[in-house]
């Protein structure tokens, strides 16, 4: 019984976060009061920590300082900000002093998975869509121009093998 609860895939729901509330309560009943189901699962934490430890792909190597860069330019951007009042015209001639507010944004770059294209070839590419048609046309037309020679050529080869009989 607890071990085919173990085989049935709710342990391995519950390790990737798939698993139901109903399912997450059931399995933590089942640690709690069967300790194969919690060695099984502490295993199934084990095997999937290694698989991922063995797949993950190593950062560029400056990535770690450019992070701590950011941060470090964001505490100095917000110190700075909270020192500084800006000059805002309340109506009446006077300037009022308030603390200047926004949000603040961390600038990510990201590789655009889009190829971009030129302008000139999206002409390009129509002009040759274009004549790839006309040619089509052309094809056709000489292919059934063709069919009918052959067939008059074939009723003339047989009206001259009947007149000269």
């Amino acid at each position: 019984m607890i071990q085919q609860y173990i085989n049935s895939g709710i342990l391995e729901a519950y390790v990737t976060g798939s698993a139901s509330e109903q399912e997450v309560k059931e399995l933590l009943y089942m640690k709690a009061n069967h300790p194969e189901v919690n060695i099984a699962l502490q295993e199934l934490e084990k095997d999937m920590e290694l698989i991922a430890q063995q797949m993950a792909i190593t950062p560029p190597e400056r990535t770690w300082d450019r992070i701590s860069d950011t941060i470090d330019e964001l505490i100095l951007r917000q110190t700075s900000d909270t020192e500084k009042f800006t000059g805002r015209d309340n109506g009446n001639g006077q300037n009022s002093t308030k603390p200047a507010t926004g949000p603040q944004y961390i600038e990510v770059e990201a590789e655009s998975n889009h190829m971009k294209v030129h302008k000139i070839w999206k002409w390009v590419f129509a002009a040759v869509f274009v004549l790839g048609k006309i040619f089509l046309a052309f094809a056709i037309y000489f292919y059934l121009e063709n069919r009918q020679a052959q067939q008059q050529l074939k009723e003339i080869k047989t009206e001259l093998q009947r007149l000269k009989r």
